[in-house]
């Protein structure tokens, strides 16, 4: 398991080693001690989503008020996406940017990104499906979104004519959304992350 951070604060690219032989093949797709290690916290799994969408569909870009935040690993366990990381804090050296990694059921690549940051994909095949673990449980009142489309973000997505939720399609821009106050601050996203810590637990706690 290869892990590359992002040019994003708090965002990595996962690439586990597959094992293969005739009758198929084994991996391991998350480990909670390496992720830790890298991380400097362990990832708390309160929830897992599964996500399916036809190709042309984009998600996002969303995020959640910190704290507490929801950290999110992300593998495309069918299909193919181009999953996308923006840097959504206020204060931070690269706000307002945004990096990519194609994850699919080739090389099974996963994403992990930390509280504060958003989150979108756009479904390159039909019957796209993402798996998530997530560090907390869904809040729609702590939930929000920024317009995937905004400008100002500038976000390459790989379709003519992305297809959106009519909630996705409501979204405010980045500036609109900063202007309001919805965006978390990066010296508070910084100061949570850091309380995290690894709270006593030893990596073969597995929790």
């Amino acid at each position: 398991m290869k892990m590359r951070e992002l040019g994003i604060e708090g965002a990595w690219e996962i690439t586990p080693q597959q094992h293969g032989d005739p009758r198929g093949l084994f991996m391991e797709w998350y480990r909670f001690d390496r992720l830790a290690e890298t991380v400097g916290h362990p990832l708390r799994l309160a929830q897992g989503n599964l996500s399916v969408s036809a190709r042309g569909v984009v998600r996002g870009i969303h995020f959640a008020d910190v704290p507490p935040g929801q950290a999110k690993y992300i593998t495309c366990v069918r299909g193919a996406v181009l999953d996308v990381v923006v840097d959504l804090r206020v204060g931070s050296p690269t706000f307002g940017r945004w990096d990519s990694v194609r994850l699919d059921d080739v090389d099974r690549r996963a994403v992990y990104l930390s509280e504060g940051l958003g989150h979108g994909f756009c479904a390159l095949t039909d019957d796209a499906t993402l798996s998530y673990l997530c560090s907390t449980t869904y809040n729609p009142t702590g939930e929000h979104g920024v317009h995937p489309l905004d400008e100002e973000l500038g976000i390459e997505w790989p379709v003519g004519s992305p297809r959106l939720s009519a909630k996705d399609a409501d979204a405010p821009t980045l500036a609109q959304a900063r202007e309001t106050g919805l965006l978390p601050d990066y010296e508070t996203c910084r100061t949570y992350v850091a309380s995290l810590g690894t709270d006593g637990l030893s990596y073969s706690d597995g929790i």
